[in-house]
């Protein structure tokens, strides 16, 4: 007799009902406890169970009512640098069409953002305010930048100055534009971040400035990390790669002012 899926569900051990919760976080993002239980034909305590062991091993965080895929960013930042040149490219381009002459633009460290300084028009009487030294070396040289670097202790896995005397300069700036930099962003948990002090000198930054954009790789979308920096709603352009499914951008448009798409 020909086993039906049900069937199939009902047999699963219990390595393999954890590895297909798994690939369901991968491709949607997020999980509901009460509809992998009923799926599966198993109970949510057990299905909570799977959870508390993938978010024991770094793979998801667990949410209200269940889990989201944990955020790739907690990748080293030398590894994130050389990683995706021409997907970070792409965004930063798109990104930087919305920067108007004259303004003063708040940039935040991360690989897209280094990406994004890169992208920025000569002699448009910019002045770019950031805690990367990586995005000030490929502002030096280029006409029509004046350039601050924001101080402080360098983390390494921001690659960023963070701390007390970064955060108080963050504080003492308006700025038109902050390029934030973000390691997560799920519609409903909001914009996250890896690291304590990032999350605070970030929180610091969207407070100072009149336009928040976020360029952001697909796998970082519908993904979460420890520490909340703000809801998706302060999000006024979001920027995301062309790839990214048409369900998972109208979700986004509706909790975010504009969400551009970036072309090849």
């Amino acid at each position: 007799m020909q086993r039906t899926r049900q069937d199939a569900m009902d047999g699963l051990l219990p390595d393999e009902r954890e590895q297909l919760i798994l690939e369901r976080l991968r491709t949607q993002g997020r999980v509901l406890a009460s509809e992998i239980a009923a799926e599966l034909n198993t109970s949510e305590h057990t299905v909570r169970r799977h959870l508390r062991d993938l978010a024991s091993a770094g793979l998801c965080k667990r949410v209200y009512g269940g889990a989201l895929l944990t955020s790739p960013s907690h990748l080293n930042a030398s590894t994130r640098m050389k990683a995706d040149v021409d997907r970070k490219q792409r965004l930063a381009i798109a990104a930087a069409s919305i920067v108007q002459p004259g303004q003063v633009i708040l940039l935040d460290a991360g690989s897209t953002n280094v990406a994004i300084a890169q992208a920025l028009p000569d002699n448009a009487g910019l002045t770019v305010v950031t805690n990367s030294p990586e995005a000030c070396l490929r502002l030096l040289d280029r006409p029509g930048f004046d350039i601050v670097l924001i101080g402080g202790r360098v983390g390494g896995d921001v690659a960023g100055a963070l701390g007390s005397t970064a955060l108080l300069q963050v504080q003492q700036i308006k700025a038109d534009v902050c390029f934030l930099g973000a390691c997560a962003l799920d519609p409903v948990e909001g914009i996250a971040a890896f690291n304590a002090e990032d999350a605070e000198l970030k929180r610091a930054m969207l407070k100072s400035s009149s336009v928040l954009a976020i360029a952001m790789t697909t796998e970082k979308l519908m993904t979460a990390a420890p520490f909340v920096v703000g809801p998706a709603s302060a999000i006024d352009c979001l920027v995301v790669e062309a790839d990214l499914a048409a369900d998972r951008i109208s979700e986004l448009e509706e909790v975010c002012d504009n969400v551009m798409v970036a072309t090849s």
